[in-house]
């Protein structure tokens, strides 16, 4: 699918609520319809896996789902899998070929105790989920919750590698759900004005900058290996989802360019996708802007912005 620049400006300028509250509409819609395929698997299993991208909106599509399944009675628990990673350590953390952190890479993940838990969950046990702290890189003593699943209630697990044959072989009873932001804007030729990989790029950059402490230029850096991540790590497995859903908003660019414009006004020198950054930055100045007060509260994009209803 693909959006088109001149009527998403068009709209953002004569009726950026009435834009809003369409696109939003239409996004809630097709949650509920995931919604209701989860409930028809309730009886084959109790864990839903999440999996989708950097910066496809994985952890408000969760909180989304649980609202619509709570609308028809059953009780669903969100459980990011970020909570999973080990705690990085130098001499034992995966390196990518040039020798840094990667991050990506399944080996960060305690997948044993990951599988151990979706075991105990549809047994009717307890788990204690772990919790980690993005600023120090460790998993904390603490847990993050306490989770027993009763009758009618399901386990939302999101995260990169939820859909990956290490998870999805030892549980293929499990409802599998993709999602990525995967619709490009395009002019009125037919080209392409932003790509869906640079719209997720501006969504990471902004989060990370205003949550996770993360400045511009190391999220551009770590970029490259998150796109090869992506290749090596969540685009084979996207197959094995009973269904994908596009997360791309047509009017995100117009409300995001506020705050992205000034964190890609310096893009370093020699940094690698260096031309695919300065082209998603001059893209940006491409829309009508939007004023960000005018998103709801519970739109999806609030998760890169903040100030919605959702906790993350």
């Amino acid at each position: 699918m693909a959006f088109d620049i001149e009527d998403i400006n068009a709209q953002a300028a004569s009726d950026p609520k009435g834009l809003l509250l369409a696109c939003d509409q239409d996004y809630d819609r097709r949650v509920e319809q995931v919604g209701d395929m989860i409930l028809e698997n309730l009886s084959n299993s109790p864990i839903v896996l999440l999996s989708g991208p950097s910066g496809s909106g994985k952890t408000t599509t969760a909180m989304k789902l649980r609202d619509a399944l709570s609308r028809r009675g059953v009780k669903s628990h969100s459980v990011s899998m970020d909570n999973y990673f080990r705690t990085v350590r130098p001499e034992t953390v995966p390196r990518t070929p040039e020798g840094e952190p990667d991050l990506e890479s399944l080996a960060c993940l305690d997948m044993e105790l990951l599988n151990e838990h979706f075991t105990r969950l549809t047994q009717g046990e307890r788990i204690f989920v772990p919790k980690y702290e993005f600023s120090r890189r460790m998993r904390i003593i603490e847990p993050s919750a306490s989770l027993r699943l009763g009758k009618n209630e399901v386990a939302i697990f999101e995260g990169i590698h939820a859909l990956n044959d290490s998870i999805t072989t030892v549980h293929p009873e499990a409802f599998k759900l993709y999602v990525s932001a995967s619709s490009n804007f395009v002019d009125d030729d037919g080209e392409y004005a932003f790509k869906a990989s640079w719209l997720r790029l501006v969504r990471r950059v902004v989060r990370d900058s205003l949550f996770r402490g993360t400045d511009p230029e190391e999220t551009m850096q770590m970029w490259a290996n998150v796109r090869r991540g992506e290749r090596q790590n969540i685009d084979p497995f996207r197959h094995k989802a009973d269904v994908q859903l596009d997360t791309a908003f047509p009017y995100e660019v117009c409300v995001l360019r506020q705050m992205a414009i000034p964190l890609f006004s310096h893009v370093p020198e020699g940094i690698p996708r260096r031309e695919e950054m300065l082209s998603a930055g001059e893209g940006l100045t491409r829309f009508v802007p939007i004023d960000p007060a005018l998103l709801a509260p519970d739109a999806m994009i609030r998760e890169f912005t903040g100030g919605g209803i959702y906790e993350y």
